[in-house]
């Protein structure tokens, strides 16, 4: 019979293996196998594993892959398992085959970029269709904080119990509807905007840049890095989408080919991120409490 014990120590040897395996694969001396990926590195092991670890790599991304995989029909990595070692998270998963769709992008012919965008679009609708088990949180697959490197001041928030709480923290807890200083003036049609949004949340992967989707010829074969995903209003996805990588600024031109098109949106979080962006203020603060 297994004991508690037993799978305990079963689970930290495996997690001392993994970790070992990664360290030394990635090593200066293993050429070519680990790049820098998302919030963390991705190992190729074999040509079906790799594994995905970084200080920042959380449960909640392996969680949200087997969510999606499970439930639509987006291709995504399986995860075999997931560990931690000594505080660091290890996932396990299948190497997606493909190459990214920003490579070569220029070279397509409409006919071909139209192909690819109709089965992104498909597959956005399968994401908002899931359905949470956490009310109208914002928050991870889990329930948990999310995590977001462009987001200001820090890369885990919440989680929130409600849209407007997270709004609320975008702006740092400020009262910008009472704003009333002139040049200050989109604070106020920024708070209008939050304030007309409604407390439902879809599922949203939150980094749909061409370097995370993957393709062959005109099929696509693998969507990935999902650590930003979670439970998000639902133009979310939209406008992380839009301002996801200011390196591949072409990408711009297709997300509203996908993504239902939400140019309001778009514009008021231009706003938040004029006042609240990256680095916090990068307006003024004239006004503000």
């Amino acid at each position: 019979m297994r004991t508690r014990d037993h799978d305990k120590t079963a689970s930290s040897l495996r997690g001392a293996l993994t970790a070992w395996v990664y360290a030394v694969m990635s090593s200066k001396y293993a050429h070519g196998r680990a790049r820098p990926f998302g919030s963390g590195s991705i190992l190729y092991v074999s040509s079906r594993i790799c594994i995905k670890s970084s200080a920042s790599t959380r449960l909640a991304e392996s969680n949200a892959m087997e969510l999606v995989r499970l439930n639509t029909s987006i291709p995504v990595p399986k995860v075999y398992f997931t560990t931690r070692y000594k505080g660091r998270v290890y996932i396990v998963m299948q190497r997606m085959r493909g190459t990214y769709l920003g490579h070569g992008w220029y070279n397509r012919t409409e006919e071909s970029k139209q192909r690819v965008l109709k089965q992104l679009k498909g597959m956005v609708a399968q994401l908002v269709d899931l359905k949470s088990e956490h009310g109208t949180r914002v928050c991870d697959t889990n329930g948990g904080p999310i995590w977001d490197c462009r987001l200001p001041h820090q890369d885990i928030w919440g989680p929130f119990n409600s849209v407007a709480d997270f709004h609320r923290a975008l702006v740092d807890h400020q009262d910008i509807g009472s704003i009333t200083h002139d040049k200050l003036h989109d604070l106020q049609d920024l708070a209008r905007f939050y304030d007309q949004q409604g407390p439902e949340t879809v599922f949203t992967h939150g980094d749909l840049s061409s370097l995370n989707i993957l393709c062959e010829g005109d099929n696509v074969t693998g969507i990935v890095d999902w650590e930003t995903s979670g439970w998000f209003p639902p133009y979310w996805e939209y406008v992380c989408a839009w301002n996801v990588n200011p390196q591949t600024e072409f990408w711009q031109q297709e997300v509203d080919k996908f993504l239902p098109a939400l140019p309001h949106a778009r514009y008021m979080d231009s706003i938040r991120r004029k006042y609240f962006g990256l680095l916090g203020y990068t307006g003024s603060r004239e006004g503000l409490p």
